[in-house]
């Protein structure tokens, strides 16, 4: 849902007779309704069963592609773009299904390939869809994706289990409403800035407004007897420090996956970049995706092995030097692979480790409020990853016809900014406790902090 869109975004004007301005809807609607379902899906599947939520917002995100699928104008569009970004929801039930279902001996795997899923659909699913999109109408993306949505709910249905851990008590529909005003506030902010202005009244007004928001809505849910998110035990070291280095990983993820294939795409007149096609830009990225799901797997078993906080300390630190090749040896196609791999040895390493910190820091019965949490802070971390590399690759640029590039200063100050990212991500992680209490009901097979 998140790449799907990438082959044809600077066709979008043209497709839907819109103006630029509002075709950037397109892709920024899907984060916001993505950022404001995943925490709602995430206490919503707490209470009334995960399965069930995971059902609900799968069915939304295939009934949003197919009102892309048959829109032929920006209005449409839109919508469908933003129902789709309700189906972000499904990544923190998922890993809440597995605490729930699975055997304790693969727990850490399962949890680390769903983890990686944000990085490996992004890399597999760019090519797909530039073939797609340059050999058939556009709307064949949204027609498969729908498919391949509605597969998934049919197995969901027919093969996972219905959960009987339930939290009950209310849902806190003023909290649901905060957050999702807040937030929102934040990154329409955040993903318009560049266009409106980062000092413009609209920017800062909606941006300040959605903080003050959210100052209000904690000050309520600290008050709340059943509240959407419980922020006592989100302010826990373990639970705060790894959604921190979620936030500053996502954002090297993000810039990551933006400013790699821009650079391979970007003319060699401008002096900083390979001249390649969609296609075979997107190629350069597949490495990414395959060493996630390769990894995903053994990165379960180290978290058993070595603990959480090692990997999130080694992920940080192998993304940091996969962004030292970006700045000195990225003049061809090969090294742009290297750095996938690197990326994706990383981030895969990472992501698996932070729901494990999480989970062992959090009551069972909150375990989908808490990852809907973390996901919400990927998104955060996401949102801003595109913004600040669209901001510096659309602001620092030389003239090359009709056309405004990139140039490699541009570049090279996204991937500083990227690196700084993935160190703080390191640094993060490394102070994240060793032992932290376990609470109440939690399972005692999740592995210990190494």
């Amino acid at each position: 849902m998140q790449t799907v869109i990438v082959p044809i975004q600077y066709e979008l004007p043209e497709l839907l007779d819109a103006p630029r301005a509002d075709t950037a809807w397109v892709v920024t609607i899907t984060l916001l309704t993505a950022a404001v379902a995943t925490p709602i899906a995430g206490r919503l599947g707490d209470m009334v069963g995960k399965r069930r939520i995971t059902l609900v917002v799968l069915a939304v995100m295939v009934v949003g592609c197919v009102v892309s699928a048959l829109s032929h104008d920006i209005i449409g569009m839109i919508i469908g773009r933003g129902l789709q970004g309700v189906g972000m929801g499904v990544l923190a039930l998922g890993i809440s299904i597995m605490r729930d279902t699975l055997p304790d001996r693969r727990l850490g795997s399962g949890i680390a390939l769903m983890s990686a899923t944000m990085g490996i659909g992004g890399a597999i699913g760019m090519p797909l869809a530039a073939i797609i999109a340059e050999n058939a109408d556009y709307h064949a993306l949204f027609w498969i994706a729908g498919a391949i949505g509605l597969v998934c709910l049919l197995l969901i249905y027919a093969v996972v289990p219905t959960s009987v851990l339930r939290s009950g008590g209310r849902f806190d529909w003023l909290g649901a409403i905060g957050l999702a005003v807040g937030i929102v506030g934040i990154l329409l902010a955040l993903s318009r800035g560049n266009e409106w202005g980062w000092l413009s009244p609209a920017t800062l007004g909606i941006g300040l407004g959605g903080v003050a928001v959210l100052l209000l809505w904690g000050w309520y849910e600290l008050r709340d007897r059943n509240p959407l998110v419980d922020l006592r035990v989100a302010a826990r070291r373990p639970v705060l420090l790894a959604n921190l280095a979620s936030l500053c990983m996502s954002f090297a993820l993000f810039s990551f996956n933006l400013t790699i294939p821009s650079y391979l795409e970007n003319p060699v007149a401008s002096g900083a970049g390979l001249g390649l096609t969609l296609f075979e830009a997107s190629l350069g990225l597949l490495p990414f995706g395959i060493m996630m799901l390769v990894l995903a797997p053994v990165a379960g078993r180290l978290v058993r092995v070595v603990g959480p906080k090692s990997l999130i300390v080694a992920g940080g630190i192998i993304v940091v030097l996969a962004y030292f090749v970006c700045l000195f040896w990225l003049d061809a196609l090969w090294s742009a692979m290297i750095v996938a791999v690197l990326g994706g040895t990383g981030i895969s390493l990472a992501f698996a480790a932070t729901p494990t910190v999480i989970m062992r820091a959090v009551p069972v019965t909150e375990t989908a409020a808490a990852n809907g949490l973390n996901s919400l802070l990927r998104s955060v971390g996401t949102t801003l990853g595109a913004a600040v590399a669209g901001a510096v690759l659309a602001t620092i640029t030389v003239q090359l016809g009709d056309a405004a590039v990139p140039t490699w200063d541009a570049f090279r100050l996204q991937f500083v900014f990227g690196l700084v990212a993935a160190a703080l991500s390191a640094l993060l992680g490394a102070f994240i406790p060793r032992h932290s209490p376990r609470p109440a009901g939690e399972r005692s097979s999740l592995p210990d902090e190494g």
